[in-house]
């Protein structure tokens, strides 16, 4: 097992106004180990993005960590000064947006964005950050969101959180940036956490993934795991709702309802409205995050009982030698 790069114990956040705070992050705990690509998924308002953020010191206002530690290469970012902040900050530790053009200077070319950030945090001539500049565009392209993936890159940080880097694009372009991230990692040795809704694509590019739904982790396991064995209905829930073929039909199965208000979750299971296996205990009490197996953790009252056969995503692997997943 590679060590932890980054270790997340029990963080939380609040958005924090005139009214009861929100819990939009409550007590998440992972890590992020040497090497490797943690995914990150769930529906809109999940947290998924507020981690990010969280991790960063980046959350706008009203958001406030309330909780927890943030130990990113042996060091406590949540009790770092600015100055020690912005040291880590790009230089270890970098973000691609999920805009890309709202993390770009429209007066500025891409050129001297990048040869500025190079700059403000290492003492290189203008021509050692134009050639670093020139490198890093002929490594990953010129399109908009390739931008945003050089700036993440241009201090060779060990870190890169892409926060759904592919909103928007079509399957072609988002295959091809997906691909040169991947190809990128390995050449240049960083690790990275990729935060996405689609399940699916997660599946194909990450070694764990971790679930989270209104605001809590409910699930953590190796991709294949989570591709055979999916422990929490939710989960189960996501690997239905993509598409499959069947007798030369696409059929979808859609999670019923809504996901829960932040400001009156309902008690006990966060999921249990929307769960067609929910128990009574469901309604009662939080399930705990608890290991059920190797590297398999779920918080759910019912995980130890065998789960239902949940199909394969579809879709074709961007990971050279994966097994191809098969259409029902």
């Amino acid at each position: 097992m590679s060590e932890a790069l980054l270790s997340v114990r029990d963080l939380s956040v609040d958005f924090v106004g005139d009214a009861q705070p929100v819990h939009a992050l409550e007590r998440i705990s992972l890590e992020v180990r040497a090497g490797e690509v943690l995914g990150i998924a769930g529906e809109s308002g999940s947290g998924k993005s507020t981690l990010a953020q969280a991790v960063l010191r980046i959350l706008p206002p009203p958001g406030v960590i309330v909780g927890g530690s943030v130990v990113f290469e042996g060091r406590n970012l949540l009790a770092l000064s600015d100055s020690e902040l912005r040291a880590v900050r790009w230089e270890r530790l970098s973000m691609v947006f999920q805009s890309a053009m709202d993390a770009l200077n429209p007066s500025m070319t891409v050129g001297e964005q990048l040869i500025d950030t190079l700059r403000a945090h290492r003492p290189v001539s203008v021509e050692q950050a134009r050639s670093r500049a020139v490198e890093l565009l002929e490594l990953v392209g010129i399109p908009t969101q390739r931008v945003g993936i050089a700036l993440a890159l241009v201090l060779q940080p060990s870190l890169v959180i892409l926060d759904e880097p592919t909103t928007a694009l079509d399957v072609i372009v988002e295959r091809d940036i997906l691909q040169r991230v991947l190809e990128l990692k390995e050449r240049l040795g960083f690790s990275v956490v990729f935060i996405t809704h689609d399940l699916a694509r997660m599946l194909q590019i990450a070694d764990r993934i971790a679930v989270f739904y209104a605001g809590r982790l409910i699930e953590l396991a190796t991709a294949e795991t989570l591709r055979t064995n999916p422990r929490h209905p939710y989960t189960q829930g996501l690997l239905r709702a993509f598409p499959r073929l069947s007798h030369g039909e696409v059929q979808l199965e859609s999670i019923p309802g809504s996901p829960p208000s932040l400001a009156s979750p309902p008690p006990g299971c966060r999921f249990h409205p929307r769960c067609p296996r929910a128990i009574a205990l469901c309604r009662e009490r939080e399930p705990a995050l608890l290991p059920i197996g190797e590297e398999h953790l779920a918080a759910c009252h019912l995980a130890t009982v065998d789960a239902e056969p949940v199909r394969e995503a579809g879709g074709s692997g961007l990971r050279a030698g994966q097994a191809q997943p098969q259409a029902t």
